[in-house]
């Protein structure tokens, strides 16, 4: 059974630290019970209660599971690989002593401090991506770090491929999963950054079918695309334009996705995000027209 939940990045929390004021975690969690999810993601640390009671009950409270939290970690620096260890333990200790049975750390690059990465965003080439030795660096981190994680909490590592980073194609993804063991690193799939980095969703479901373990339903606007790449805009700028749009409002054959699932029995948890700056809209409306369109589609 496929249950669904939202993410703190719908409501402009986002781990970029960007200028303009953000809700309260109650008010965020009180809008996700609202309108219709079962599950939320963690966020950036310290936005939501860092004491295990604490969060337990706030979540508890709403009937809400806590089924993940991203962890970004700059992977191709050796000398940053203690911090973002130290960063994946200290929230995946939180995790297991507050939602062990549904929690998954969701490990990233550290997105969008690369400039070059950042100004290619959905037209990455092979000479922008990662040299033999940095591949080695960047792979043995995840890895490393996902290996850490699992002794100690016994919770799973998914690695969020994901726009402005060094894992946005289709080509790098494989190339990771391959230099990986699959016995600590799984997927993260997400539909919205897997279509801007250049791939169709339900052609990598079904080539990295062997290892996803956590899915994001975000939507991709390709008419804001073309827009993007006619005015050469950056990463931040193209979020800022909207690009990852409310869901069934953009590029994305969700239903095709959703039955590409299906067949490959996936019975994990669907997040839907909708990353958006403070200031765009109500969050809360869109979670709302959001929750609507998946039950339109059969979830």
């Amino acid at each position: 059974m496929i249950s669904i939940a939202n993410a703190p990045c719908s409501w402009g929390v986002l781990e970029f630290g960007l200028d303009g004021k953000t809700d309260t975690y109650e008010k965020v969690l009180d809008e996700m019970r609202d309108t219709g999810y079962l599950g939320t993601e963690l966020g950036d640390w310290g936005f939501m209660p860092s004491e295990p009671v604490q969060l337990k009950a706030e979540l508890n409270q709403r009937t809400l599971n806590l089924v993940g939290a991203f962890v970004p970690v700059n992977f191709i620096n050796p000398e940053d690989h203690s911090s973002g260890m130290n960063l994946a333990l200290r929230t995946a200790r939180l995790l297991k002593d507050t939602d062990p049975k549904h929690a998954r750390i969701v490990l990233s690059d550290d997105n969008g401090k690369n400039p070059t990465r950042t100004k290619l965003t959905g037209r990455i080439k092979p000479e922008h991506s990662l040299t033999p030795e940095a591949w080695k660096i960047f792979a043995s981190g995840v890895e490393e770090i996902a290996k850490a994680v699992k002794n100690e909490t016994g919770l799973d590592c998914v690695f969020h491929h994901h726009c402005a980073g060094y894992i946005e194609t289709p080509w790098e993804i494989e190339k990771l999963l391959d230099s990986t063991s699959p016995e600590y690193v799984n997927l993260c799939f997400d539909t919205g950054h897997f279509a801007f980095g250049g791939g169709d969703p339900v052609e990598g479901l079904i080539q990295f079918r062997e290892r996803i373990g956590h899915v994001h339903f975000k939507d991709w606007s390709q008419t804001l695309f073309e827009e993007v790449v006619e005015k050469d805009l950056d990463y931040f700028e193209a979020v800022g334009k909207g690009i990852f749009c409310e869901l069934g409002k953009g590029s994305i054959d969700f239903r095709a996705v959703l039955d590409e699932l299906r067949n490959q029995n996936y019975s994990g948890w669907i997040v839907v995000e909708q990353d958006v700056l403070p200031g765009m809209g109500s969050p809360k409306e869109s979670a709302k027209r959001n929750r609507e369109f998946l039950q339109s589609i059969g979830l």
